[in-house]
This record gives structure tokens, C-alpha cells and sequence, in this order.
């Protein structure tokens, strides 16, 4: 589960006088995700038809410094056609709220479900999304470091140490090589922009084959563009456990992002080493979280050789197959 902190629905129902949103109907903790608290709302709506929010509460993760950061790119991306959940206002004009202790936000509910195993044609309609989003941030003034870039998985793995070989023999010195590959390998000089840097499938919301929503926005950052894609190719292209590659969802999430936005010949000569990347920092964060999460905690830990599989598949694919496969 993922609703660490839990509020009474008399304390929402006052939170909710704040806004013009109405009454409070119901309230129910949404399971999904690692990193915040979040309750879908029903209210009655300021006329009366019913409405629907997010209500999402901030655990230590997200650092309340950053939010200013997500809520403007979100304007952004918004008032440029972008289908992504604004923050919305109190009467007063505050986006950003206390409740129960914790920084939080009323947010716009986009409807659509993420899907669990998708098919070539929701494949491509995520990377049309993910293209489109590229494009519509153009422009955008803010910028926040990557915190998990190529300086921190070095950090994460010094971190993990031998820790390692308790999820797999071996996996130490894997990392310690795969480290020193992308050290030696990382492009330099591509073009950089805000990026989502998490767009799985559970942050893409479908009704059947059409994007209705991209959500989750609190990993991105400003870093390599190409390398987003990257990110979102190992989330989308492979069986979950990463076992089995699947290259028509590859072919399309690829075609569907040449469509919306492209790529340039320095971006694909280099997309190999980026997948590599993002194969690793999963990887990582997974290890990371499998090794400091006790067994019997009530959030369910992530398999990081589900990544480990992915790495080793990149690491023997060119940017043909990848791209064009």
C-alpha cells in the first residue's frame, strides 16, 4: 500500500472548505506508488454535479523545496495542450497546503487506467506522449538537477556494497563494471530539457489505445533528453520481469516519439548507452530499497534483477535493433 499517512475524513472535509470543490463525499487511499500518500476524493462540487480530486500528501521523499518546480511545469505543460493534472488553487491563491504535518496538495483527476501488460498500439500512443511532452516543454524556465544521475549511482552502489550478492552472486562486481562502462561511455553534448524521467506504464493513463493523463511528474528533472526515452523503453518493452524483450511495443513506443518530436542521429547513435543507463539506475534503486526494506514492511519491495535482465539485454543490442528493430 502506499498511503503512509493516514487523515481522518473530518480533517479532509475541513481541508476541503479551503476550495470550491464542495462537500467531501468519500475518501479512498490509492495504493499505487512508492513515494507520496495519495486519496482519491469524491466531493458534491461547487454546483452540486459531484466531482472527483487527488488529495496528495508529501512523505520524505519529495522535498517540499521542489514542489514550486513540478507545479509551474505543470502549468506549462498544461497551457500547452498537454493532458497532465494541474495543481489547484485555494480561494486565496495557495497551491501548496499543510495537513495532518504534511506539505499538500488538491490535484486534478484525470480519468483512464494504466495498464499492466500493453500492447504495441498503447505502445505507441506512450511515446507520442512522451514526444509531445518533450515538445511542449520547450521553453519551460525551470530547472532542477537529477538526483539520481550517474554521480549518485555511484553513490547508491558504494551504499549497497556487498549487499549486493545477498539479491544475486555476482551482482557487485556487475555493477562496478557497468559503472565503469557508462563512466567511460556517458555521452556528453546531447541536447538536455525537462525531462519526466518515471514514464512506467502505472504513470500513463489509456482508455484503450489513447492517452488520457501522464502523472507522477516527481522525478523529472533537466537532463538528456533522449535519455527520457530511454527510461520509458526499458519501462514499456519488456515482460515485467524483464525476461523476455518485446520488439513490436519497442518499434512502436519508438515510432510513435519520431512521429510526435524525433530524434536526431547523435541521439540514436548514443541510445544503446543511455538504455544502459536507465537499466542500471533501476537497478539501483531497486537493490537499494530490497536491501533497507524490511521484509515484512506493508510497501512491496521491487525485484531488482527484473532490471539486472534488462541491462544485460542492452548491453548486447546496437541502436538498430533498439530503434529500428
Amino acid at each position: 500500500m502506499a498511503v503512509y499517512t493516514h487523515v481522518p475524513a473530518e480533517e479532509i472535509d475541513a481541508f476541503l472548505t479551503r476550495y470550491d470543490a464542495g462537500r467531501l463525499v468519500s475518501a479512498k487511499g490509492i495504493a499505487e506508488g512508492v513515494e507520496n500518500s495519495n486519496y482519491l476524493l469524491e466531493t458534491t462540487g461547487a454546483d452540486g454535479n459531484g466531482h472527483r480530486y487527488i488529495l496528495t500528501l508529501y512523505e520524505k521523499r519529495v522535498d517540499e523545496a521542489d514542489l514550486p518546480f513540478f507545479m509551474d511545469l505543470l502549468d506549462h505543460l498544461g497551457d500547452r495542450g498537454c493532458l497532465v493534472p494541474r495543481f489547484i488553487a485555494d480561494r486565496e491563491g495557495r497551491r501548496l497546503q499543510q495537513l495532518s504535518g504534511r506539505p499538500a496538495c488538491l490535484i486534478e483527476f484525470l480519468t483512464g487506467i494504466s495498464v499492466t501488460e500493453p500492447t504495441a498500439g498503447q505502445a505507441r500512443a506512450a511515446g507520442a506522449a512522451l514526444g509531445q511532452l518533450h515538445r511542449c516543454a520547450q521553453g519551460f524556465a525551470g530547472e532542477r538537477r537529477n538526483a539520481l544521475d550517474l554521480p549518485a549511482w555511484h553513490d547508491l552502489a558504494r551504499k549497497c556494497g556487498a549487499h549486493f550478492d545477498e539479491i544475486a552472486p555476482g551482482l557487485h562486481q556487475r555493477v562496478s563494471d557497468e559503472l565503469a562502462y557508462l563512466d567511460a561511455h556517458w555521452p556528453a553534448g546531447l541536447p538536455r530539457a525537462v525531462i519526466h524521467a518515471d514514464l512506467f506504464p502505472d504513470n500513463v493513463l489509456m482508455l484503450g489505445d489513447e492517452v488520457t493523463g501522464l502523472i507522477d511528474f516527481y522525478f523529472s528533472c533537466t537532463d538528456i533528453r533522449a535519455y527520457d526515452l530511454a527510461v520509458t523503453h526499458s519501462a514499456w518493452c519488456f515482460s515485467n520481469d524483464g525476461s523476455v524483450w518485446h520488439g513490436d511495443r519497442g518499434r512502436a513506443l519508438v515510432a510513435g516519439y519520431e512521429e510526435a518530436h524525433g530524434l536526431s542521429q547523435e541521439e540514436r547513435a548514443a541510445f544503446p548507452v543511455l538504455c544502459r543507463g536507465a537499466a542500471l539506475r533501476f537497478l539501483l534503486t531497486r537493490a537499494y530499497d530490497w536491501i533497507n526494506t524490511p521484509p515484512d514492511a506493508l510497501v512491496t519491495r521491487k525485484d531488482p534483477l527484473a532490471y539486472l535482465r534488462r541491462l544485460d539485454f542492452y548491453a548486447g543490442a546496437d541502436a538498430a535493433r533498439l530503434l529500428d528493430a
